[in-house]
């Protein structure tokens, strides 16, 4: 490639077959050639995690010092731990940068300084003054960490404003509020909403397809929880029905709390899925993402006891976490928990299995976490996530290969709800304590009671598996069993294997030894309480054109559809159930046209 690499560090030769360590990668040299072609002042680069946005950025870094276009470079990470992590890349290819800069001049050995958002929210004059004196390129890494809180925001764009040059890079550019993100460019659509607009995009789909990243195998887990509320009351329910949004973000706890027995249960699977997967990688780790410090130490306990090895523990505001991920990184220790700190940007290739502990549901997070396990060093590795059956979650599992923007604008029509106000309430959530007392003080606290876990699906690339197990049978062994080394078609060739086999197997049971569901994991489908009012409205409104048409009663009809159809009434009938009657009676009505 001659318009790059030519004039590049001996680090980066040119452009490389898949897997060939220190050469460009395909999309990071088209990339290259775009900037070079039009060499902006301001460039938004969208690519997936784990795809290689720092090889990118680094390889345009030394090509403008090298050409003096740029005289230094500041690079500004979400954290200290991904600063320090940028300076050792850079190091590799001969661009020192200091990551303790705090004020004062550079050291002469440093061409440029590693700092995070919140130290340039601090001494923004710092860094424009630095800025001013020197022509300087400008890294903003996860760029849309400038649109956490506005003193950010502002503070970057009184520090940046005079830079030479800005290269913004992100994995997820996407955000559930509408506060705008600095040097980030808004293009107005048809429908009159700005969206943010990215200048080169390579998103997981396509990092897929060229064996960049890993394939995600998720696995479900459901179960019967028992809960507390903060009135007294005492509930049961179980994970996947469809509940309201409290009721679902209540069960979601009381399954997460270690006392009961869903986290010991799913710790266990997951535990049983990295051995096989270090069958063919022997180095995989497995990480724990969890919702607070207390959780994460007992789930470290918890670990100790399933696997008699301890796990490393990285809490956010101990002084120590950076050294624990490198040396976690460096090992080939089995499990890591992690509260929120290895959620963005760390980079531990090993890491092939993950429990997703957390009640956050925001889009952002989930894909954040996610990239922590998709990574990939060679062909055929998989990646395996953990999660709880809430719909959100699956929800967010069947769209992986989306690509979103920034969406600056929120529509809102006149009389119509703002579809926006959701999930900006669930990202204000996100960002609170997640054992804030935001109650009454006469209340009672909220009281996990009981908790059992059964293995529920698998989805894959869109479609999903498995019928529900218990944790330990031999039919939840089928999936965890499925080996780390394999082409994504194998993987799906296997999970279609393995579900024919348990339904053959449940056909031959009797039917009172099925004290599970025995129904495939694409016949239950996981909704939400609303989407559930939603096909129960639908199935009225069908039943009661029908009765026109017919001239039969209401109830006539409900009866002939659960006589053919099966199940109990519609106020009982699982979605499935509905649907079926939907696509019944919607047929019952073409006939008599």
């Amino acid at each position: 490639m001659s318009t790059t690499s030519h004039h590049l560090s001996p680090a980066f030769p040119g452009r490389a077959p898949w897997g060939t360590a220190g050469k460009l990668r395909a999309w990071q040299e088209a990339a290259m050639d775009r900037y070079l072609q039009s060499q902006p002042r301001d460039f938004l680069a969208v690519a997936t995690p784990g795809a290689g946005k720092t090889t990118f950025a680094l390889t345009l870094a030394s090509w403008l010092l090298h050409h003096h276009v740029v005289q230094q470079i500041t690079v500004v990470a979400p954290t200290e731990h991904l600063k320090t992590q940028w300076a050792e890349a850079a190091a590799r290819i001969g661009i020192r940068l200091d990551p303790e800069y705090s004020a004062g001049p550079v050291g002469k050995s440093y061409q440029g300084v590693a700092v995070t958002y919140a130290g340039v929210g601090v001494r923004p004059m710092l860094h424009r003054n630095r800025c001013e004196q020197r022509k300087t390129l400008v890294i903003l890494d996860e760029i849309h960490h400038a649109g956490d809180s506005r003193s950010w925001g502002e503070a970057c764009l009184e520090a940046f404003e005079p830079a030479t040059r800005r290269l913004a890079l992100t994995g997820t550019p996407f955000r559930s509020d509408t506060n705008p993100i600095p040097f980030v460019v808004y293009e107005e659509g048809r429908d009159g909403i700005r969206r943010s607009s990215a200048d080169y995009t390579y998103g997981y789909g396509n990092a897929l397809g060229d064996g960049v990243v890993r394939p995600v195998i998720f696995l479900s887990y459901s179960g019967n929880m028992r809960w507390r509320t903060k009135a007294g009351d005492e509930v049961a329910a179980r994970l996947g029905e469809p509940m309201t949004k409290d009721a679902t973000a209540q069960a979601w706890r009381t399954a997460l709390d270690p006392r009961g027995d869903w986290m010991p249960n799913v710790l266990s699977s997951a535990d049983r899925r990295l051995t096989e997967i270090r069958r063919g990688i022997p180095d995989a780790g497995g990480l724990v993402i969890a919702a607070d410090q207390d959780s994460a130490r007992s789930y470290a306990k918890l670990i100790k006891e399933i696997t008699g090895h301890r796990a490393t523990v990285v809490l956010s505001d101990d002084a120590g976490a950076s050294k624990r991920i490198d040396e976690f990184t460096d090992s080939e220790d089995r499990w890591m928990v992690a509260v929120r700190m290895v959620s963005e940007g760390v980079d531990v290739p090993r890491l092939a299995v993950g429990v997703y502990a957390t009640t956050i549901s925001t889009p952002l997070f989930f894909a954040q976490a996610v990239g922590r396990f998709v990574r990939s060093r060679r062909r055929g590795e998989t990646a395996s996530v953990f999660l709880p059956t809430i719909p959100a979650l699956l929800g967010f599992a069947h769209e992986m290969e989306v690509e979103r923007d920034h969406v600056l604008d929120k529509p809102k029509p006149d009389g119509e709800e703002d579809p926006y106000a959701e999930s900006e309430k669930e990202l204000a959530e996100a960002e609170k304590q997640q054992d804030e007392d935001t109650g009454d003080q006469d209340e009672l606290p909220f009281e996990a009671l009981e908790s059992d876990a059964v293995f529920d699906r698998v989805v894959y690339e869109g479609a999903e598996f498995g019928m529900q197990a218990h944790p330990g049978s031999e039919e939840e062994q089928d999936y965890l069993g499925i080996p780390g080394l394999l082409e994504p078609d194998q993987v799906q060739m296997l999970l279609q294997k393995r579900q024919a086999r348990q339904i053959a197997h449940s056909r031959k049971k009797p039917a009172e030894d099925a004290d599970l569901l025995e129904l495939p994991a694409d016949r239950r489908p996981v909704v939400t309480h609303r989407e559930l009012m939603e096909l129960r409205k639908e199935l009225n409104s069908l039943v009661g054109a029908y009765v026109h048409q017919s001239g039969k009663p209401h109830g006539v009809i409900h009866t002939e559809l659960r006589r053919v159809c099966g199940g109990p009434p519609s106020a009982e009938a699982t979605p499935g159930q509905i649907r079926q009657r939907i696509a019944k009676v919607r047929e019952w009505a073409t006939r008599m046209k």
